[in-house]
């Protein structure tokens, strides 16, 4: 879908009751895209908007078989939305809560986050995804202007949130404490388990310590990998880890000592 038709849809969705902006998220907003990645557009609405009215969009862009969910039909975080194909493109139409998102950016600068159960996160909804994904997005339709004045302040990164994901620090460094329990009962599937929160626990401290957004799991290791404080090697260090926990209680041992060596390193890196 070219720029010219994308824009088209966000206008005429913007022009639905509730809906306050619409813009462009996911890897393509970003840049990262691979030519079959989905275009993710997010609806930022006001009380209740008029699922009606988007779900008649919806038909009349992809076909009958179009469906969307009311506000929440995706989970607390997530939402709500629709997987959609448009002109044989797969489109998801993604809600948020515009005055949510404010909420929770005000939270942000007080070094206040949640973390949320949430289908398809298995490390969990971080709250500070709704900052992020404003920040990193591409406004499409704002009649307001609301969003993209929104968008220009959380591109600087609040300082609090970096410090309070950075001591967060704490939970990695028990997690490996936990998996250690994996050795004694030869449970390569708890330990696996243990390893994975700690890897993303420490994936978040450090791109709270570099002042970058991290929206999700999707590529978190590698682009923890890539930030200029960093211990050597992280990526492949944290990948071994996950990928060949091992069997025999030696291995699962041998394991848990690299994933200490690793978190210890992280947390020098962040200054804990």
């Amino acid at each position: 879908m070219d720029d010219t038709k994308l824009e088209a849809l966000a206008g005429r969705m913007a022009e639905v009751p509730g809906v306050v902006a619409v813009v462009l998220g996911g890897s393509r907003a970003r840049g990262t895209h691979r030519p079959d990645s989905d275009l993710d557009l997010g609806l930022y609405y006001r009380g209740e908007p008029d699922v009606t009215a988007l779900r008649a969009l919806a038909v009349q862009e992809a076909g009958e078989q179009a469906e969307l969910t009311a506000p929440g039909g995706w989970g607390p975080w997530v939402n709500g939305g629709g997987w959609l194909t448009v002109g044989g493109h797969r489109v998801d139409w993604i809600y948020r809560d515009l005055d949510r998102v404010h909420r929770i950016w005000a939270d942000c600068r007080e070094g206040r986050y949640e973390i949320g159960v949430q289908p398809g996160h298995p490390l969990g909804f971080y709250s500070h995804a709704y900052a992020g994904e404003v920040a990193l997005c591409r406004v499409l339709a704002d009649p307001g202007g609301e969003l993209t004045d929104l968008r220009e302040r959380t591109r600087a990164y609040p300082p609090a949130l970096g410090d309070a994901l950075a001591d967060g620090m704490w939970e990695a460094d028990f997690c490996v404490e936990l998996a250690r329990y994996g050795v004694s009962g030869a449970d390569p599937a708890y330990a696996a388990g243990c390893l994975f929160r700690a890897v993303g626990v420490a994936c978040q401290a450090l791109h709270g310590h570099a002042g970058r957004w991290l929206i999700n799991e999707k590529g978190m290791v590698a682009s923890a990998g890539r930030l200029p404080a960093a211990p050597g090697g992280f990526a492949v260090r944290a990948e071994r880890l996950l990928g060949h926990v091992g069997e025999p209680a030696e291995r699962i041992a041998e394991t848990v000592t690299e994933a200490a060596t690793l978190m210890s390193e992280v947390r020098a890196a962040v200054g804990r």
